[in-house]
């Protein structure tokens, strides 16, 4: 299984459970890692053959600003639906970052994998 990757994809949405995070906007930040077999992308050179990043990015922008969770755990996993179920994508590992949630402390959140990797 080969893989392709999304790093440090910034986006602004509601989310916490603190009344003022219900009123304000945060960054949260995500990496993706996203099973897929890139030989015939590779062989071709063409687009079509291959997991389109841009589109994955564009849809998770979308999603996660409309979106309004409460807890980062309920964003993860709607994130790995996404990917694996409009992309067709077999195993997915996401990180998702709240920076900034915890007073000394860089980065807080969660890391979740699923699907198998083929």
């Amino acid at each position: 299984m080969d893989i392709i990757y999304l790093s440090d994809l910034k986006i602004e949405t509601i989310i916490g459970i603190f009344d003022w995070e219900r009123e304000v906007k945060q960054t949260i930040s995500l990496d993706i890692e996203m099973g897929t077999d890139i030989k015939k992308a590779a062989a071709s050179d063409h687009i079509d053959d291959t997991l389109d990043y841009k589109a994955v990015s564009k849809r998770l922008i979308t999603f996660v600003e409309e979106s309004e969770f409460q807890l980062v755990e309920t964003l993860a996993e709607r994130v790995c639906e996404i990917v694996q179920n409009e992309f067709s994508v077999p195993w997915v590992k996401l990180r998702v970052n709240k920076k900034g949630a915890i007073r000394g402390a860089q980065d807080v959140g969660v890391i979740i994998e699923r699907g198998n990797k083929v």
